[in-house]
C-alpha cells in the first residue's frame, strides 16, 4: 500500500475520511492489518506528507491512533495529550493540519478507563498535572449522575467512562474556533468524536 499523495488526499471527502479510519479499526479488532511497505512509504512521504486525518488523543500507551486505525507513515496527523484535551498549542496544531496540510476529519479520541479522566474525578494535585486535570473538570462536573458524591470517583469505572465521554464532547466544542468551525461550515473537515475502548480494542464514533 503506497502513501497518500496529494491527489489521492483531494479526492477523499470528510465522510470518506471516517469510513477510512472505521475500516482500519475493524482492521486491527480482526487481526487483519494491510499489507503495507513502511519503509516504502518513507521514502514515499520523503518529499511531502498528505494525511487524510487528525486524531486528536490521549497519551495513553494503549491508544496509539496509528496502530488502533491501521494506518500507515504519512497517513494521519497524531496529537497526543493526557485526557486528549485542547489548549492553545494544540489548537494551532490542528489548524496547521486541517487548514495547511488538508486533512478531512479532525477525530477527538476519548478511551475507557482513562487515568486523566480518573484523576479529573478524584481532584488529583500534582505540578503541572493540576492545570491540565483543571481542563477537564467540567467534563465531571457535567455528568451529574450518580448524585452521591461516595460514588463520584475513579473506583466507579461507570462514571469515570461517562466523564471521558462527556469530556469528548465538550473538547470537540472547544477546537470549534473561528478557523476550524469555518472549515466545518465549508463542509471541507468534520469534527467527530469516538470513544475506545481498552478491552477489546474497538473504536465507536459518537
Amino acid at each position: 500500500m503506497k502513501a497518500h499523495t496529494k491527489e489521492t488526499q483531494a479526492a477523499i471527502t470528510p465522510v470518506a475520511a471516517i469510513e477510512l479510519l472505521r475500516e482500519g479499526n475493524q482492521r486491527f479488532v480482526a487481526s487483519k492489518k494491510a499489507d503495507r511497505d513502511l519503509l516504502g512509504q518513507v521514502s514515499d512521504t520523503a518529499s511531502g506528507q498528505y494525511p487524510f486525518a487528525t486524531i486528536l488523543s490521549c497519551i495513553d500507551s494503549r491508544v496509539s491512533a496509528e496502530l488502533i486505525f491501521d494506518q500507515g507513515v504519512g497517513d494521519i496527523f497524531s496529537a497526543r495529550v493526557a485526557g486528549n484535551i485542547v489548549n492553545e498549542d494544540l489548537l494551532g496544531s490542528i489548524e496547521f493540519a486541517c487548514k495547511l496540510a488538508g486533512t478531512k476529519v479532525l477525530v477527538v479520541l476519548g478511551h475507557t478507563a482513562c487515568g486523566a479522566v480518573k484523576g479529573a474525578c478524584d481532584d488529583a494535585k500534582m505540578g503541572n498535572l493540576t492545570i491540565l486535570l483543571d481542563k477537564i473538570k467540567p467534563a465531571v462536573e457535567a455528568v451529574t449522575e450518580p448524585a452521591d458524591s461516595s460514588l463520584r470517583n475513579s473506583k466507579n469505572i461507570d462514571f469515570v467512562n461517562a466523564v471521558a465521554l462527556k469530556n469528548v464532547h465538550m473538547t470537540i466544542e472547544n477546537t470549534r474556533n473561528p478557523v476550524l468551525k469555518e472549515m466545518e461550515d465549508n463542509g471541507e473537515i468534520k469534527i467527530v468524536g469516538a470513544m475506545y475502548d481498552i478491552k477489546n480494542g474497538s473504536v465507536t464514533f459518537v
